[in-house]
């Protein structure tokens, strides 16, 4: 973020002035075990990298009373003090001293809360100024009230414990109240405890556990109207509010946070900075509620979420630009034919988006927007084809986004996958969820219609294995296979399928589901298996779009890092004829349903990884940094698409060459960094158009 441009900066340290509206100070909550130091230092770095300043987290009564309990708070409190202000919320009654013996209980001697708060008031009171009395005392599963119905006892114990902190020159807040009850703040009132208060705490997880949701105005008018009726001159906070992404609905807790972060409110933490580990149960339980686990702005494997990574990069300005491209469904109203492409907003959905846009048709594009950068190829197509973008911000795993979606559609493209062989192999039940489960949600909800449309796939080269059949010579600074036949031809659909990596595994399940699903319900179904695609608004990494990759590593000057020896060839297609290919797929499904096919580039566009190096030394005039790393699992050492089926079938060849391709795209990635284009490419074209591509389907 742009640190001296408060439009870009979330809430901070104190409070602003937004267009006459006081804006709150956010903060983020989290909850710390006893021995999580290395968890610690990795939130306090995200905070950092949010610029967030503010932290509210557990201090368990409980713990402290462990062995381990002192040392691990004194370590705890000192090192959030050094980059963060502390509200610390004082909670959990050791077992030893309850009226029942778990952590819930009210405690024999309420005196027994304020003698701990004065302890730590003296042993850290340097790193605090204010004190959080117990956590959703109005929650049986934090404050077990059927133990203390008249709730004597926790008036007697947190006003004693506000009163002392008061005299120790701290204030006090009192814990959020889950769900809102000014019946129950009324009680705090009269048994004479508000008088000591200075913040008063509202929680709220708008459709996630609270059902219906009138919004935060009408939970913060409840609070306001029982502090005004006492003259109480205390602060309103929201002391958690979180959205569970369970579903995978990313978008949705963006949208959530956005809205929270405008309450008319002093202050506003949100909950949480990560998820809950799957192995640690919560105050429920384990696993009972699978809802608890999913609140993070950061998944259990430290891969940011859409919130995340917006607020990061671009901050609450950003955030409100990728809310409005979800509520674009809303608003468009075009008897168009529609088209819907999943994971629309990566390169290749672009890409065809906008054939179908110049086209007069309307597009839905659905995708979770979860590959970094891909929300600037959503608001390109919105603002250039205003009214005909309808944006889906859902994920296949959602099925009941998906039968929204497919309703009333002429043709679906599906291109939505996780898209790495690496990532599967960190996380191969996500993978498996997104690639065939959500393949398969989605050929569920087209076959519940009454009249389906057809559906192209996007199906991997993958499916064949590492295909160590084929004996290889090493020629020059590339492999070719030893058989003369396969190097004319290249690997055709003949080829057994072996399918090698969770993401083979994933990507083959939900191939031969498409394909199935022809055979067995009637669906219009076509695969394309591909090899590597690249070209206008391709966000290449290290894992997937490799020649996008290299160029972007080239135009800013950082090494590139090849696994095993470079070698490896690929046959890369144009994303323009990859377009052309889906068109013509769509133009005559009628022959070609249940049919899988080889996509590439064919024997005529092929490279090697380091000839592509000394092709970008070339455009760039300069040396690129090279460094080596092992083989990684499953990397093909060749792999050239025989295309001849397809051809066959429709006519389609590649017109865009090697040369030109990587040119084009380079000029892209040029432009769109605002640089001057290296050159114009090549108008030269490998082959001639052998047919007539249609424009539309």
């Amino acid at each position: 973020m742009n640190g001296n441009n408060n439009s870009h900066k979330p809430p901070g340290g104190v409070k602003r002035r937004t267009q006459g509206k006081v804006v709150p100070v956010v903060g983020v909550v989290e909850w710390f075990r006893p021995g999580e130091h290395d968890r610690v230092e990795r939130v306090l770095a995200d905070l950092k990298a949010l610029r967030v300043e503010h932290l509210r987290t557990g201090i368990s009564w409980a713990d402290w009373h462990t062995p381990e309990g002192p040392e691990w708070y004194r370590w705890l409190f000192k090192k959030l003090a050094e980059s963060i202000t502390i509200l610390p919320c004082f909670l959990y009654t050791p077992t030893s001293l309850g009226i029942s013996p778990k952590m819930s209980s009210p405690p024999r001697d309420p005196r027994a809360y304020a003698d701990f708060l004065d302890v730590m008031i003296t042993e850290f009171g340097e790193h605090f100024e204010w004190v959080e009395l117990w956590n959703e005392p109005n929650n049986v599963r934090e404050w077990d009230y059927t133990l203390d119905q008249d709730w004597m006892v926790f008036c007697r114990m947190v006003g004693g414990a506000a009163y002392w902190a008061k005299q120790r020159g701290k204030k006090t807040a009192l814990g959020g109240m889950s769900p809102v009850d000014p019946s129950w703040l009324e009680m705090i009132f009269s048994r004479g405890v508000g008088r000591y208060i200075d913040a008063f705490g509202i929680h709220g997880f708008p459709d996630t556990f609270d059902y219906p949701w009138f919004g935060w105005d009408d939970q913060v008018e409840k609070v306001r109207g029982v502090l005004e009726k006492h003259s109480s001159k205390a602060e309103t906070w929201i002391t958690e509010a979180g959205f569970s992404t369970w579903r995978h609905d990313e978008h949705r807790q963006l949208c959530e946070f956005l809205d929270v972060v405008h309450a008319p409110v002093d202050r506003v933490y949100w909950y949480a900075a990560s998820d809950l580990r799957p192995e640690l149960p919560t105050v429920d339980g384990f696993h009972l509620d699978e809802r608890e686990y999913h609140f993070g702005l950061k998944r259990v494997d430290d891969s940011p979420k859409l919130l995340y990574r917006i607020w990061g990069n671009g901050g609450i300005k950003d955030m409100k630009r990728i809310a409005e491209l979800g509520r674009t469904a809303t608003r468009v109203k075009d008897p168009k034919p529609t088209v819907l492409i999943t994971g629309g907003a990566g390169f290749i959905g672009t890409n065809l988006a906008r054939r179908m846009l110049d086209s007069s048709k309307r597009v839905v594009l659905l995708d979770n927007l979860s590959r970094p950068g891909v929300e600037r190829n959503v608001r390109w197509l919105c603002d250039n084809y205003p009214g005909n973008v309808d944006v889906r911000v859902a994920d296949v795993r959602d099925l009941h986004a998906l039968k929204n979606a497919v309703a009333g559609v002429e043709s679906v493209f599906h291109f939505a996958a996780q898209v790495a062989v690496t990532t599967s192999l960190v996380s191969p039940i996500d993978d498996f969820e997104v690639n065939a489960h959500g393949t398969l949600n989605l050929l569920e909800a087209i076959r519940t219609l009454e009249n389906p449309p057809p559906v192209i796939f996007t199906s991997t080269n993958k499916v064949y294995g590492a295909l160590e059949q084929f004996p290889l010579v090493r020629r020059g600074d590339r492999y070719e296979p030893h058989d003369s036949q396969t190097l004319m031809n290249g690997i055709g659909e003949q080829c057994p399928v072996e399918f090698h990596s969770p993401y083979g595994c994933s990507k083959g399940s939900a191939d031969q589901y498409v394909l199935d699903y022809s055979r067995t319900f009637g669906l219009k179904t076509a695969v394309f298996r591909m090899s590597c695609i690249y070209g206008p608004h391709q966000l290449g990494t290290e894992d997937q779009g490799w020649v996008a990759h290299f160029l972007i590593s080239a135009i800013e000057d950082k090494p590139i890092t090849l696994y095993g020896d470079g070698m490896q060839v690929r046959d890369i297609l144009f994303v323009d004829d990859l377009v052309n290919a889906f068109l013509l797929a769509r133009e005559n499904i009628d022959s070609l349903s249940g049919n899988a096919f080889n996509i590439g580039g064919g024997p005529g566009s092929t490279i090697s990884l380091l000839e592509l190096v000394e092709m970008i030394n070339d455009f760039y005039n300069r040396r690129l940094h090279i460094q080596f790393e092992d083989w990684r699992l499953a990397d093909q050492r060749y792999y050239v698409s025989d295309t001849r089926k397809f051809n066959q079938a429709t006519g389609w060849t590649p017109l865009v060459g090697v040369y030109d391709g990587v040119a084009r795209l380079g000029d892209w990635l040029l432009e769109s960094r605002g640089m001057t284009p290296r050159a114009k490419y090549s108008t030269d074209r490998s082959g001639e158009c052998k047919t007539q591509v249609p424009q539309t389907t």
